[in-house]
């Protein structure tokens, strides 16, 4: 597979998914050196300019990155086109980049790089800092092949497992 210049993490909100995708790409694009542009925003419009919420923040700082700076904003087709990949969170998010008028062949789903297709919940369903951590372990795990796919530097994950754990 052809290496890309750009990513954009969409999830519904812009303030718990879609900024730790971000964050953890942050992480493997300084790790590995990679020339790669990446962004997050959200399908709906409830939390523009709002910093990334609690539970987000404090996952990223147990794994030693932070989100803090990230911002919420509203996806837009005029403004985001040009991102290579268009990276869904969970299949209403999905189908809302295609209504939105996003090319098909741009837009995927992240748990299609390792979770067989599965969503990546909203870390609100689990309400507290295991679900967060939960989440951020998928995002991670996905994240991770995703970037593999296309810069072979990236060593993939043979087990979601493999993951590192945080710091205690």
């Amino acid at each position: 597979m052809k290496e890309i210049s750009s990513i954009l993490f969409v999830c519904l909100g812009n303030i718990c998914r879609s900024p730790l995708a971000e964050g953890v790409a942050w992480e493997f694009i300084k790790k590995y050196n990679l020339s790669l542009k990446v962004d997050s925003a959200g399908t709906s419009g409830w939390h523009i300019d709002e910093e990334p919420c609690a539970g987000s923040r404090q996952v990223a700082k147990r794994h030693n990155f932070s989100i803090d700076d990230l911002r919420g904003r509203r996806v837009s087709v005029y403004a985001d086109e040009a991102f290579d990949l268009i990276i869904a969170l969970d299949s209403s998010n999905y189908k809302d980049l295609l209504q939105l008028g996003f090319e098909k062949s741009k837009v995927k789903k992240l748990g299609d790089f390792g979770l067989k297709g599965a969503d990546v919940p909203d870390p609100y369903a689990y309400r507290d800092a295991e679900g967060f951590e939960k989440v951020y372990q998928m995002i991670a795990f996905c994240v991770k092949n995703l970037l593999c796919m296309h810069y072979p530097v990236v060593e993939s994950h043979s087990n979601f497992l493999d993951i590192k754990q945080p710091n205690s």
